[in-house]
């Protein structure tokens, strides 16, 4: 038995999401964003601040949940293969909303108990990793595998959008509630949160797979092994370079999100609430910078303001340029404008990111099969394990250049200064991608011995 491109699409993937459905979609991608805010910014702080631990910890367990979603790809192909997403999405949101929980309890744990606290942590973080790439790949599957090929872009930023407002709304409102300070706070905020956003997720997702039963009980088409099909991606040249620059871009995007919000507790004297507030100013930007984005190239477009390649690259120099910025703070005294510079930072970091979003959605279905699932599966997962190493190259920068000079100052500015030279070099990776280019790669696979063969 031979699988060819020649099988066409299969019915699952003629049926159309409308825009109704699609908001339900990216609400689920709202709760998602609501419970990782407060992991990657709230916990994370309070770690290193609070508890005193050293900036490594956290970053090493943001990055071990970044490390489980390295099987994004096969949760994408399994779910292409089973044709139900739903089961995938509450069963995620369900161990991410447990997870959170979980962190926030070894957090108030580790203040006693550092070690006890800490592996608590681990299984926590190991928890909310597999929820995210499960709940997180099944949403962009639906949206890869039933939205009309004319909306796929912008579904996908209305989706992202949803998701950011998901930071950018827990975060000043979770600062709130954590004034004053105490772990039985952060347990508490931390639990509602969680457990309001599972359940608006469970909510959001009913009936969507119902309401397309016809397309889900289709015949499914035949495929090749995981292993040649991820294999077959890799060799179209546009899918291998977009994977690049997510990987290089996403390292120098984690590496300064990590350590924003300790860095303005320790130079600039914020407190935990107060740096959430500022976290929260950071997502906003990248809210605003999505909907400019978005707004400007749809509605104005243009050659040159029409062009995503264009604002992936001005949005990586722009980044570039405000990570300095921010990195010359840390001797600019208590007076520099530190708030607005952030916003313009996460401004920059929304530009870059929608309109990589979009070349993203375009590519998903070009190449010589239509494997979406599997292809966006592959960027989530180098989007995971650039996050991840990011994150952790950030904190291991910080404390190594702390313990070397004994001046944090230097320390966070070295830190943001690295970010910048590799959103440079992001700038230059972008030039290479084209959104329009579909690879001429024509292969073949024989499904008896999964070997791929060139035609």
């Amino acid at each position: 038995m031979r699988w060819t491109p020649s099988q066409g699409i299969t019915p699952m993937q003629q049926a159309t999401l409308n825009w109704w459905a699609i908001v339900r979609l990216g609400l689920v991608q709202t709760s998602l964003g609501a419970i990782v805010v407060l992991m990657t910014s709230t916990i994370n702080r309070v770690m290193v601040v609070e508890v005193g631990l050293p900036a490594f910890v956290p970053g090493l367990l943001v990055a071990s949940h970044y490390v489980v979603q390295i099987l994004r790809p096969a949760w994408g192909y399994g779910s292409d293969v089973g044709g139900r997403r739903t089961p995938w999405i509450i069963g995620g949101m369900a161990m991410l909303a447990c997870g959170g929980t979980l962190a926030a309890v070894a957090t108030a744990l580790a203040s006693t108990h550092a070690m006890a606290g800490i592996a608590l942590a681990f299984v926590a973080f190991l928890l909310i990793g597999v929820g995210v790439g499960a709940a997180g790949t099944s949403v962009l599957t639906i949206l890869a595998t039933n939205v009309a090929p004319e909306r796929r872009a912008a579904a996908a930023t209305t989706v992202w959008v949803m998701m950011i407002f998901g930071f950018a709304l827990t975060a000043p409102l979770a600062g709130h509630f954590l004034d004053p300070f105490s772990n039985t706070r952060l347990i508490g905020v931390t639990a509602t949160v969680s457990g309001l956003a599972f359940i608006t997720a469970t909510l959001a997702i009913a009936g969507i797979e119902r309401t397309y039963s016809a397309a889900a009980s289709a015949a499914p088409e035949a495929k090749p092994p995981f292993m040649v099909a991820l294999r077959q991606i890799w060799l179209e040249p546009q899918a291998r370079r977009l994977t690049i620059f997510i990987f290089v871009s996403m390292v120098a995007y984690s590496a300064q999100e990590l350590i924003i919000e300790p860095y303005a507790g320790v130079v600039f004297a914020m407190t935990p609430g107060t740096t959430t507030k500022l976290a929260g100013i950071q997502h906003g930007g990248v809210l605003a910078g999505m909907l400019m984005v978005a707004f400007i190239a749809t509605v104005i477009g243009g050659p040159i303001l029409g062009s995503l390649r264009n604002w992936t690259v001005g949005g990586c120099v722009a980044s570039a340029a405000m990570l300095a910025m921010v990195a010359a703070s840390a001797f600019a005294g208590p007076d520099f404008p530190l708030r607005p510079v952030v916003f313009l930072l996460g401004l920059a970091n929304g530009a870059f990111a929608v309109a990589a979003i979009g070349t993203m959605m375009s590519l998903a279905s070009a190449g010589s099969t239509s494997r979406e699932g599997t292809r966006i599966g592959l960027w989530g997962a180098a989007q995971a394990i650039a996050f991840g190493l990011g994150g952790l190259l950030g904190a291991i920068t910080v404390d190594l250049a702390r313990h070397a000079t004994g001046d944090p100052r230097f320390a966070f500015a070295l830190a943001f200064l690295g970010g910048s030279a590799v959103f440079l070099l992001s700038a230059i990776l972008a030039v290479n991608i084209s959104p329009r280019a579909r690879t001429q790669t024509r292969d073949h696979v024989d499904l008896s011995s999964g070997k791929l063969i060139d035609v």
